[in-house]
């Protein structure tokens, strides 16, 4: 029997059943069955404990923050990019969050990260461990939504690991004059004791703003403090600070490891009397907070503070941490921790990754009051820890001189909030191990006399002014834990960045050097700031590609000196015309695309206008004109003009915008809705014989340089762009919006709808929507006219797509839908984009990234997944019971390189740096894009087809610009769709 044509083969229909099919009826499955199959599909944790997942010496990342490419993407997407932003607002180091945002969102990555490590050098280090739901996360405006606040962490997380992965150092502020020509007060010596958070922090700052004989000294082998000895490496691994810490060392920022305050003999008055002029103390609080029912207990004995066993913790699986080789502690049977807090958590989570069986975290308040901000929290709970509120320990049960058991009291609250303990209900707890997280002191009495002549408080700790960072003696400051204030890494990171400022001031007033009283913290640089971005047009200097459009952003001149005092290269003022053709705009004219669905907010794919072009007069702008060459003589100013298909409005109207002062001129012979009906922009841009006798009115009336902005809506652009290069245009801005209808109601009503009688007309596409148009229309033009200039302009919104259009053969870069969809600060986002873009380049160790991409990893969260196949032999799905073999074959994995002694050190650090030039951006256009087929021979239907085509449209090209003329000549009169 033969094969029915119409149907697959049975093993490709039997794939096919796979695909959806249309419901015509409603299933029957029963409850019985339905719990057996879901069983084989379940990518979720089993509830029940009897599988619990062994994670002894399992320490790879749990953060939920974790962020992969695609993740990052999607959620920076979603921010909204608040003008007032509350994220900002509740950063201890006021990170400009949004602004990190936009540029992961322009997968600017780069940008982003540099925006990060200017107010914070350890933004790597806060973006995985900052309590963010109690700070950024907790003020963001999303909250009130259902998809709730941003993944702020992780978003600042991924950025900064991107960076990491470029491996490039850190450089002075390049303003500053060389190191040898500093005045003599950048050269004093300054120490600083600890070399935690708030120590790095601060000797970064201090070197950024020129300091060069800084020193740490850290009693330790190893940089981070408590960042790296008590935070566990599945939550911040010891390569993250050594990252960090080598970005400050970038610098010239010396570390001296194993001499510390009240070691060999270091105190304040011998650091004074060995040529210290300042000195920050940065130490912590080393010691922990031990009630008295522990006293004389020992670790052999089963008893840990958390300052005892998450430093051993770390140094057995902390990479790099130390070259001691040490095993992690030995931990059996039940573990009760005794806290609230985020080192409890931390202290919990680590038991078990040390062999723990069950782990209860004990503390004295309700699940209300725990201090561990809610990821912490999460975390525990996820890993099957208990929690058993309402208890106060009360005694320590000892057999044979081990841990056997605890004994609690119930606490209760009374009806004035007040904790009490009542003594008759008492709770006993089997228990092997007990940890005690109850906080940490200063009580070294070495150590306090070692910083004599300053003053303590109250509580045992310095007295340290909260603006300054100040001790009592004036050339000693202090911040992080030691100054009483900061309780996370964050905020002695802050501690450490204000003091920095302070700390300047006073050593230049010993050098009688007056310092504003306006902090002027450096920002964070690398050689990728270097990169020369500007461009050299029609004989114009541009400072950077990046200009305005002439468009809704320049429909004031006090928005154009708004722009330029942001950093754009150039802008185009909003098209003016002669006093006769003047306009009124009508309401509303601008609104939101359709073509990225639902969604609101910045971000939007496309907009729609039926804008006119500026109602305000030529007076007013050749003005306005002269006020911004005048201020900003650096920038480059183009007046845009438009009239009817007239030599002598054209000839009149350049003349004025030439004695004005503005650089060039931009000829509107594109606007796609309502001009066209006056005779104006459309009504002769579509002509190539009315663009080429305009072109030459207008080059025989100016000798500054001149532009034609053309329209996409045309048959061929490019004999357009002929057109006016044939009538002396010095190039060509493509393209003007597309025109079009954005959409019907239900009802039919159209959007946007003017007036009681809801009118609209076609208005004109842009943004992102229309970037392929536009870069086709480039892209012919730069290789049909080879070295024509031509300013891009059409759904350009990052440095990314900018770089599109350089590619494509465009000049300079025109952007006007991306400021509506946030404001004018998006420039240096551009700017660093680009420039990074060209760095990377250059280098030949990332000739495998896409841009600023990495190569994407397997991954699933965010987090590298196992090859199983390398464990044993074979491939495993990711769900259902093949789930629960993947993390069995993982855990005994994890069990054999337990016995195997972790690297002894980080490899060593080799930056990147270029190894062949960088590309200038005149390089970018040089070379035009491939297009397949443009080469090669036409085959014979094609040329037919392009016969017949052309047979039928020359009788079109005939009748349509006799209709042209007449409506260029009598447009004034025509009636408006409006």
């Amino acid at each position: 029997m033969a094969r029915v044509l119409s149907r697959d083969p049975v093993d490709i229909e039997n794939i096919l059943a796979l695909n959806p099919r249309k419901q015509t009826h409603a299933t029957l499955h029963s409850t019985a069955a339905k719990k057996q199959v879901k069983k084989q599909w379940k990518r979720n944790s089993d509830k029940s404990c009897s599988n619990c997942e062994k994670l002894e010496n399992n320490f790879d990342d749990i953060k939920h923050t974790t962020l992969s490419e695609r993740g990052a993407l999607r959620e920076a997407m979603r921010c909204l990019k608040c003008a007032d932003a509350p994220c900002q607002k509740s950063c201890p180091t006021n990170l400009d969050i949004k602004s990190f945002i936009t540029s992961i969102a322009n997968k600017n990555y780069y940008g982003a990260a540099k925006m990060i490590l200017s107010d914070n050098p350890l933004g790597l280090t806060c973006g995985m461990v900052c309590p963010t739901s109690e700070l950024c996360v907790g003020g963001c405006n999303l909250y009130a939504t259902e998809e709730g606040p941003i993944n702020i962490g992780g978003l600042q997380q991924f950025a900064t690991e991107v960076f990491k992965a470029m491996n490039i150092p850190q450089i002075r502020n390049p303003s500053l004059p060389p190191l040898e020509d500093m005045p003599e007060a950048y050269h004093v010596k300054i120490a600083l004791l600890g070399a935690g958070p708030a120590s790095l922090s601060c000797a970064s700052f201090l070197a950024r703003l020129g300091y060069s004989n800084i020193t740490i000294f850290e009693k330790q082998e190893y940089a981070g403090g408590l960042s790296t000895s008590e935070i566990p490496q599945f939550r911040l691994p010891y390569d993250v600070v050594n990252f960090e810490a080598e970005l400050m060392k970038d610098l010239g920022v010396k570390i001296i490891f194993s001499k510390g305050l009240a070691m060999h003999g270091m105190t304040l008055r011998t650091l004074k009397e060995d040529g210290y002029e300042a000195v920050f103390i940065g130490i912590g609080l080393p010691e922990p907070n031990r009630d008295s029912i522990f006293q004389g207990l020992r670790m052999d004995q089963g008893f840990y503070t958390s300052k005892d066993f998450l430093p051993l913790v770390a140094m057995a699986s902390k990479p790099g941490m130390c070259a001691c080789h040490s095993p992690l502690p030995s931990i059996h049977g039940t573990v009760i921790v005794l806290g609230a807090g985020d080192t409890a958590f931390d202290c919990a989570t680590s038991a078990l990754r040390c062999g723990a069986r069950r782990v209860f975290v004990v503390f004295r308040k309700g699940f209300t009051n725990i201090r561990a901000v809610p990821e912490e929290m999460e975390l525990a709970k996820e890993e099957k820890c208990e929690f058993l509120p309402f208890l106060s320990p009360r005694k320590v049960v000892l057999r044979g001189g081990q841990i056997v058991a605890m004994e609690f009291v119930r606490t209760e609250q009374d009806n004035e909030g007040n904790w009490k303990e009542d003594e008759d209900q008492v709770v006993r707890l089997k228990a092997d191990v007990v940890i005690s997280a109850f906080g940490s002191v200063l009580s070294d009495n070495k150590v306090r006399e070692a910083m004599t002549p300053i003053k303590f408080n109250r509580w045992g700790l310095p007295e340290v002014d909260l603006e300054t960072m100040q001790t009592s003696e004036p050339w000693v400051f202090a911040g992080g834990d030691i100054g009483g204030l900061a309780n996370t890494t964050v905020e002695s990171v802050n501690d450490g960045k204000q003091a920095s400022w302070y700390m300047h001031r006073y050593i230049q007033s010993l050098h009688g050097i007056a310092v504003s009283t306006v902090p002027e913290l450096p920002l964070f640089y690398t050689p990728i700031d270097l990169v020369d971005i500007s461009v050299e047009m029609a004989g114009l200097k541009f400072p950077n590609p990046f200009g305005l459009a002439s468009a809704t952003p320049t429909t004031s001149s006090s928005m154009i000196r708004r722009a330029f005092e942001a950093g754009w290269g150039f802008a185009v003022t909003k098209t003016f015309s002669l006093d006769k053709d003047i306009v009124t705009n009508v309401s509303p004219r601008i609104v939101r695309g359709i073509t990225s669905g639902p969604m609101y907010g910045p971000g939007q794919g496309s907009f729609l206008n039926i804008e006119l072009i500026s109602e305000k007069t030529a007076a007013y702008w050749c003005k306005s004109v002269a006020e911004l060459k005048a201020d900003f003589p650096n920038h480059i100013l183009i007046a845009s003009i438009m009239c009817s298909y007239s030599r002598e409005d054209w000839t009149e109207l350049s003349k004025m915008a030439e004695v004005a002062g503005a650089d060039a001129l931009e000829l509107n012979l594109s606007c796609p809705h309502g001009m066209g009906e006056r005779g104006m922009g459309l009504a002769c841009g579509q002509d190539p014989e009315l663009v080429r006798n305009i072109c030459r009115w207008v080059r025989q009336a100016v000798q500054i340089p001149f532009f034609a902005k053309l329209t996409p809506n045309v048959t061929d652009i490019v004999n357009i762009a002929m057109a006016a290069r044939e009538g002396g245009a010095d190039g060509v801005t493509a393209t003007n919006t597309v025109s079009g209808l954005m959409g019907l109601k239900a009802d039919s009503t159209p959007w946007p709808a003017v007036g009681g009688g809801l009118r609209t007309t076609y208005g004109g596409v842009s943004g992102n929507a229309i970037r392929p148009i536009a870069l086709r229309a480039v892209s012919a033009i730069a290789r049909a006219l080879p070295g024509f200039p031509i300013l891009a302009t059409g759904g350009i919104d990052s440095a990314e797509s900018g770089l599109q259009f350089l590619h494509s053969g465009a000049s300079v870069l025109q952007v006007c839908s991306a400021i509506q969809n946030q404001d004018f600060t998006v420039i240096d986002d551009y700017c660093t984009g680009l420039r990074a873009l060209l760095y990377l380049k250059s280098i030949e160790e990332l000739e495998d990234w896409n841009g600023q991409s990495p190569a994407t990893m397997r991954h699933q969260k965010g987090k590298p997944v196992p090859r199983i196949a390398d464990l044993m032999g074979k491939k495993l799905p990711s769900f259902g019971p093949y789930l629960e073999q993947r993390k069995k074959i993982i855990a005994e994995n994890k069990l054999k390189l337990k016995e195997q002694s972790i690297a002894a050190a980080l490899p060593e650090k080799k930056h990147f740096f270029p190894k062949k030039p960088i590309p200038a951006i005149k390089q970018l256009n040089s070379l035009p894009v491939p297009v397949a087929g443009l080469n090669s021979s036409p085959s014979l239907f094609s040329t037919l087809l392009l016969r017949r085509v052309g047979q039928h449209s020359s009788n079109q090209k005939k009748h349509s610009r006799s209709l042209r003329l007449q409506r260029c000549n009598l447009g004034q009169n025509l009636p408006s769709r409006m």
